[in-house]
C-alpha cells in the first residue's frame, strides 16, 4: 500500500495547532505519521524545503502532478479585501492563499481544518479586524455551513471539510484522525454536525473534571484560584463543550481546568465572542444562562437548590479556598 501525500498549510492564525501538535507523545509526531503510512510533503515549520523547493511541492499538487492524499490547513483562510484575498498573498506566486487552498482542496483526497480558525473562523473572525479581513472557515463560517468551500463540496474521498476543532487542538485528535484515514475507517457517519470527529467530539469537558465534587454539591469558586466549581460564577462551559480535554490529558496531565481555567469551549463555533468576559458567567435572576447541555433549567434550579443545602463543610469551605482546608474524615469503610 503507497504512502499517503500530506500538505500542510497555513493561512490567518498564530501557528498555535502546530505547536500543540510537536508536544505529541508514545508516540512522538514523526514516528506516529510514520507507523500509519504518511509522508509529509511539506509543513511551513517542520520541513527542510523553503522558497521555489517549497512552491514546486504545492504548484505539483495544485495542478495534479503530485498525489494528494491530504491536505490539512490550519489557520483561517483571508477571503479579504471584498473577496480578493489579497491580505494574504502566498509569496513568490503573486496568487492569494485562498486560490491555492481552493486549488488544492479539489485535488485532495481528504481535506483537514486543523484548528478552529480553520474550522470556523475562529480568533481570526472576531472583532471588528474578522470582518475587514474577510476571516472564515474552510467550509464554515462560525456555525453556518459554507465558508470558503460551499457547503455542498466533499473531497476526492466522499467526505466533507473535516473540523479537528480548539483553540488549539490537541495533538491526540490531529493524529488520531490521520490514522483513521490512514486505515479507510473515517467516514461521515464518524463526524457529527459541526464536522467534527466524533471520537473526541461526542464527549464533555465535564466528563472526568478534577472539580467535579464540588459540581455535584454547587460548591462554587468566587474567584480565581479557588478550588470550587467554575460554573456558576467563573465562566465554565466544561458542561456544555465538546472534547474529551479531561479524559485525553494535554502533556499527558494537563487540562484547562486542571491548570485553574475555566473551560470557554474553544471546539465550538463562535466560542471567541461569547458576549461577556471569558471568566464571567452571565446569568438571568442570578441564574446562570449557560446550563448543562442536557438539563432542562427547572430541574437544574431543583437540584441545584438541593444539593447546596447537603453540601458537605469539607465540601463548601474548600470551593472557596486556594488549597484543602478541610480534609476528607477518616472513618472505617467495611460494610456491615
Amino acid at each position: 500500500m503507497p504512502e499517503l501525500n500530506l500538505l500542510w498549510l497555513q493561512s490567518g492564525g498564530c501557528g498555535g495547532c502546530t505547536m500543540s501538535l510537536l508536544n505529541a507523545e508514545q508516540p512522538a509526531l514523526m514516528d506516529r505519521l510514520t507507523d500509519a503510512g504518511i509522508h509529509l510533503l511539506w509543513h511551513p515549520s517542520l520541513s527542510e524545503a523553503s522558497g521555489g523547493e517549497a512552491l514546486d511541492i504545492i504548484r505539483a499538487c495544485a495542478e495534479g502532478r503530485k498525489r494528494l492524499d491530504i491536505l490539512c490547513l490550519e489557520g483561517s483562510v483571508m477571503t479579504g479585501p471584498s473577496g480578493t484575498g489579497r491580505f494574504h498573498m502566498l509569496s513568490g506566486t503573486g496568487k492569494p492563499m485562498m486560490a491555492w487552498v481552493e486549488a488544492l482542496a479539489t485535488r485532495a483526497a481528504h481535506v483537514l481544518a486543523v484548528g478552529t480558525c480553520a474550522a470556523y473562523g475562529g480568533i481570526t473572525s472576531a472583532g471588528i479586524t474578522g470582518p475587514s479581513v474577510g476571516a472564515t472557515g474552510l467550509q464554515f463560517h462560525g456555525e453556518h455551513p459554507g465558508g470558503l468551500l460551499p457547503s455542498s463540496f466533499r473531497a476526492g474521498a466522499g467526505l466533507p471539510v473535516v473540523n479537528v476543532a480548539g483553540c488549539p487542538t490537541h495533538p491526540g485528535w490531529v493524529l488520531d484522525t490521520l490514522l483513521a484515514i490512514s486505515l479507510g475507517r473515517l467516514t461521515e457517519s464518524d463526524l457529527d454536525a459541526l464536522h467534527r470527529p466524533r471520537f473526541f467530539a461526542d464527549h464533555l469537558v465535564h466528563h472526568g473534571c478534577p472539580r467535579n465534587e464540588y459540581y455535584e454539591f454547587k460548591a462554587s469558586a468566587e474567584k480565581a484560584g479557588d478550588l470550587g466549581c467554575m460554573m456558576e460564577n467563573m465562566g465554565c462551559k466544561g458542561t456544555q463543550a465538546h472534547a474529551d480535554c479531561n479524559t485525553r490529558l494535554w502533556n499527558g496531565s494537563g487540562s484547562c481546568l486542571r491548570g485553574g481555567y475555566p473551560c470557554i469551549s474553544c471546539t465550538e463555533p463562535r466560542f471567541e465572542e461569547p458576549g461577556h468576559p471569558f471568566t464571567e458567567t452571565p446569568k438571568v435572576a442570578g441564574i446562570p444562562i449557560g446550563l448543562p447541555s442536557d438539563m432542562p433549567k427547572a430541574w437544574f434550579v431543583a437540584l441545584a437548590t438541593l444539593s447546596k443545602s447537603a453540601s458537605p463543610k469539607r465540601v463548601r469551605e474548600n470551593a472557596t479556598s486556594e488549597h484543602v482546608v478541610v480534609t476528607p474524615a477518616v472513618k472505617k469503610t467495611r460494610l456491615k
